[in-house]
């Protein structure tokens, strides 16, 4: 009975370890995953930024060479 014992422990400490090590494995592709759509949602709130004052400088400027314009017409 003690050998059956202790032929089950040797076979499953291996297997523990696989077991252990694709959980790890998991959790570190996770955290990469996570780190990815982190930086992926900076760079939309920074591209939106400049987006936006990019819009705000066009507008801006056709303003300015809009306002000649209505001056001459009125």
């Amino acid at each position: 009975m003690t050998g059956t014992i202790t032929v089950i422990m040797i076979f499953s400490i291996p297997i523990i370890a696989i077991v252990l090590g694709h959980f790890q494995q998991q959790t570190k592709l996770k955290h990469k995953m996570l780190q990815d759509e982190i930086e992926l949602e900076r760079l939309k709130h920074d591209n939106y930024v400049i987006e936006t004052q990019k819009m705000r400088i066009e507008l801006e400027q056709m303003k300015l060479l809009d306002s000649p314009n209505q001056k001459k017409s009125v």
